[in-house]
């Protein structure tokens, strides 16, 4: 019997077109919004195997409504919002995919950056209200980026690594700070490693690499605004509880900092309604994979999870493989 597969949201055509040749595929057919947790559940209960993307909730509800559910398989370089421990209790294996968006991310890393020290967003809203004050007018005049100097918090990593090489191209100096030193990084990329006290002190953007986990959960707050200058920026494009988004807003709000560029928030898809409406602050919905070609590369790991699932083979990217010995 050919298997059922429910995918959450549209995902690359060459990827479907191969579950398509592999079993009945189910899509929900909206990409503007993450899934309804009643729209999952009831795809869950016509399925075999799940194709969830990253902020689909995999919770004990939703593997509850299937019990002969065979695998989730997951577009998500993780699993942070997949209940694996329940999952692996009830035979279920849990794939994702390996970390494959650095250069993407660094884009829009780097975009968030320039387009809140150059005001872009203001600028784009103004131009399409019909106001145009003049090329010579300092009424949007924002902060250069050329020649400054950027501190990469969780430096040394792929994204970092790759955020770093852009900001030579600015003719910016780079500093990181991370749990440990890395040579190899700093000799390949041209970085400088520095206390975290001195980076914040130092740095006109302050650009933010950690993964998430019990120690960087709110490692940026009120302390580290505290020590950042003025007229610098933070941009995050890793994991939005990394920074205490109260601790953002009051410094923002008191103008401890000069602006932000977020693409994660700290309780996402929610972004705070104080932050939606500060205009020295671009955000982004968590786009750092939004690169057709890494959204391809990604549906299609996500396939050969699937395959190997349905061919009785491991999965290349399993999180539990356990499960795949009983």
């Amino acid at each position: 019997m050919r298997p059922r597969i429910f995918v959450t949201q549209p995902v690359a055509p060459g990827a479907l077109k191969r579950l398509r040749a592999l079993g009945a595929v189910t899509i929900n057919p909206d990409s503007s919004k993450i899934i309804a947790k009643s729209k999952l559940i009831a795809g869950v209960r016509r399925a075999d195997i799940l194709f969830s993307l990253l902020h689909d909730k995999i919770d004990r509800a939703v593997l509850a409504a299937n019990p002969k559910l065979r695998a989730i398989c997951s577009m998500s370089i993780n699993a942070d919002y997949i209940d694996v421990a329940e999952a692996t209790r009830r035979g279920i294996p849990v794939t994702v995919v390996p970390p494959i968006v650095g250069e993407a991310t660094a884009d829009i890393h780097f975009g968030l950056l320039i387009a809140v020290a150059r005001r872009i967003v203001e600028g784009d809203r103004m131009v399409r209200a019909s106001r145009f004050p003049g090329s010579q007018s300092n009424h949007l005049a924002g902060a250069a980026v050329y020649g400054k100097t950027i501190g990469l918090v969780g430096g040394g990593g792929r994204i970092a690594n790759a955020t770093a090489r852009r900001a030579h191209g600015f003719g910016m100096r780079v500093l990181y700070w991370g749990p440990r030193r890395k040579p190899d990084a700093e000799r390949d990329v041209g970085m400088e490693y520095v206390p975290l006290d001195r980076l914040l002190k130092e740095s006109d953007f302050v650009s933010l690499h950690p993964p998430l986990n019990a120690q960087t959960r709110h490692m940026i707050g009120a302390r580290e605004f505290a020590q950042m200058k003025p007229t610098a920026f933070i941009v995050n494009t890793a994991r939005g509880a990394i920074i205490d988004e109260a601790a953002l807003i009051r410094a923002l709000a008191k103008k401890q900092i000069a602006g932000a560029g977020l693409d994660v928030f700290e309780h996402e898809p929610k972004v705070a309604a104080k932050l939606r409406k500060m205009k020295n602050v671009v955000l982004t919905p968590h786009l750092g994979s939004a690169v057709m070609e890494v959204r391809e590369t990604m549906a299609n790991i996500v396939a050969d999870n699937v395959l190997a699932i349905v061919e009785g083979r491991t999965p290349p990217n399993c999180v539990n493989p356990q499960v795949l010995k009983k």
